[in-house]
């Protein structure tokens, strides 16, 4: 290719890139080359060769890729080819009855909604469901992913009545209602095989956004759907939190094993004593644990059960949506880390206001007050249930807004580019080095068209360029 070629990268054929005037750091311009996956050299004296593609930035930050530290890749996925059932798009019982009703089966046979929340309609069961559809099997995931609820049609067919699944939920009867908690695999299980996740539509979405990699936080992953990871269809770089204590390590060179999920269920907490044995258990296999934690006293049983068990280097607590003002202080005692989502605050922050006890509004989502006490924190998804775009979520924790206006707790506000750094960090880190553009480094890109700090005075998605991973252009 002529050194004089000047135009956008393309995906195949690229020996080396040359980004040149490229703003780095947030600093000064200068140029980068990315020779074989990795970026080789860095300096302003830097010329083409032949074998460059010659991107020519015009003062556009180049950065180290985004990393998602807390998104649910297969539900994601799911989530584009689901009926949304709540807010903003639906808005009362009518309109649910509508969309529902709109919604053509899938490959099988079913109807499959997302994004229920009780202001719609008030409390689903199978009954309620059925006034709303009962030709099809229908279900009905409320917002928070924990919850299910099955119509009449789709209770039969999953085998409701004599299932075991502790989160079958039953009458004073022992009929079940249709709502299932915390049962996702066990309905997995029982639910007609559909066309596997396109994981490649995917990685598109996740590149629009700068993102060159992603923790997986869904917890006990089947080894199929591992397989699915392995197999590289998904570009992005991957570090899965659910892989089983006793499974293998994966096998392909962009997927890692990460912490050990563990979740703490609202509807049911485990006792202190079986908590312990579950983090002492996956301490012994040489794995950290990713706690997932909404509650107050979630939050407290995890710091109980880890002043028993002690603390490994990179355990962390997902979510953290309600953390005390008297925790704090342990949080950074233990040297745990946070993976939190102040994007649900902008996303749902006056359902909060309106249903969390006002005591507890600066509790919600803290960013600024951790981050002062020394605990590492990074600002991540948790797509598909909250909003996936990042630079969303950098706003929301610069701003604290909610879609009213409304301001939520915005003492633990943060600057845009500190929530920025965040994502900046490596998945074995999160909220702590930052990766930079430096050789040797894995050439796992951005481009904006603007400067970071331009960027920075308004994120949104728009200021990205491309997005480079391993040296080739990932279209978004």
């Amino acid at each position: 290719m002529s050194s004089t070629t000047r135009r956008e990268p393309t995906d195949e054929g690229v020996n080396s890139l040359l980004f040149r005037d490229a703003e780095i750091g947030g600093r000064g311009r200068t140029h980068v080359r990315v020779e074989g996956g990795r970026i080789g050299e860095v300096g302003p004296h830097l010329t083409p060769t032949g074998a460059d593609d010659v991107v020519e930035c015009r003062g556009g930050a180049l950065l180290p890729g985004l990393w998602d530290h807390h998104v649910h890749l297969h539900a994601l996925w799911a989530w584009r080819r689901s009926v949304h059932c709540g807010p903003p798009e639906v808005g009362g019982r009518d309109a649910l009855a509508a969309a529902l009703r709109a919604a053509a089966p899938d490959e099988t046979g079913w109807v499959r909604g997302v994004g229920y929340i009780e202001s719609v309609a008030g409390d689903l069961d199978a009954a309620r469901l059925d006034a709303l559809r009962a030709d099809v099997p229908v279900r009905v995931q409320h917002r928070s992913g924990a919850l299910w609820t099955l119509n009449s049609a789709a209770a039969r067919e999953a085998g409701l009545v004599s299932g075991r699944h502790p989160g079958i939920e039953r009458d004073a009867d022992g009929v079940p209602t249709g709502r299932l908690w915390r049962a996702d695999g066990w309905l997995r299980a029982r639910l007609p095989g559909g066309p596997p996740a396109d994981l490649r539509a995917v990685g598109r979405d996740l590149a629009r956004y700068g993102i060159t990699g992603v923790t997986d936080a869904t917890p006990d992953l089947a080894a199929g759907t591992i397989a699915a990871f392995e197999e590289g269809a998904l570009p992005q770089r991957v570090h899965l939190l659910g892989i089983p204590l006793d499974a293998p390590s994966p096998r392909h060179p962009r997927v890692s094993t990460g912490p050990y999920k563990i979740v703490l269920a609202d509807s049911g907490l485990p006792s202190l004593d079986d908590l312990t044995g579950r983090i002492a258990a996956a301490h012994a296999r040489g794995r950290a644990v990713a706690v997932h934690c909404v509650t107050r006293e979630a939050l407290l049983l995890l710091l109980a059960a880890l002043g028993e068990t002690g603390v490994r280097d990179g355990d962390r607590v997902e979510h953290a949506a309600l953390v005390p003002a008297e925790t704090i202080g342990e949080l950074a005692r233990l040297g745990l880390r946070v993976v939190t989502q102040p994007g649900f605050l902008a996303d749902r922050g006056d359902d909060y206001l309106r249903d969390v006890p006002a005591a507890d509004h600066g509790d919600l989502y803290r960013c600024g007050r951790l981050a002062a006490a020394g605990v590492p924190v990074a600002v991540s998804s948790d797509a598909p249930y909250g909003p996936l775009d990042p630079w969303a979520v950098i706003d929301a924790a610069a701003r604290r807004r909610t879609r009213s206006g409304a301001i939520v707790a915005g003492g633990e506000a943060v600057p845009a580019r500190a929530a920025l750094r965040s994502y900046l960090t490596p998945p074995d880190d999160p909220g702590g080095r930052v990766r930079d553009v430096r050789p040797g480094a894995a050439a796992d890109l951005v481009l904006l068209h603007v400067p970071l700090a331009e960027a920075l005075r308004g994120p949104d998605a728009r200021a990205v360029r491309f997005t480079v991973i391993g040296g080739r252009l990932v279209e978004g």
